[in-house]
């Protein structure tokens, strides 16, 4: 009998997962011309640091909701988007961040 408490090995780990949806943001968000770095550090959930050219940079986080729906989330725990919708989520953070940087 298998184990309920130990994941199969195909399915990746949360913080794998994790990583993944915010690697597919980075690159929609470079497509609009926005600076889009991980940061990965050990023992923190992963994020994304992304920034307009010249403009102030925010956090971006990924995590399920309770229903396991993947969303992408601002530092301050406000949901942008739900992660399966990467041109939403890269359109709503390009809109917040070039509001800010132009005060």
């Amino acid at each position: 009998m298998a184990s309920i408490t130990r994941p199969k090995r195909d399915v990746p780990g949360l913080r794998d997962a994790n990583m993944h949806r915010l690697e597919h943001l980075a690159g929609a968000l470079h497509r609009r011309g926005l600076a889009a770095s991980l940061v990965s550090a050990p023992g923190r959930i992963p994020r994304l640091e992304v920034a307009c050219p010249g403009g102030q940079a925010e956090d971006v986080y990924a995590w399920r909701g309770q229903d396991g729906t993947w969303w992408f989330w601002w530092s301050w725990a406000e949901r942008i988007s739900c992660a399966a919708d990467l041109d939403d989520a890269s359109a709503r953070i390009e809109q917040v961040l070039t509001r800010r940087s132009w005060g």
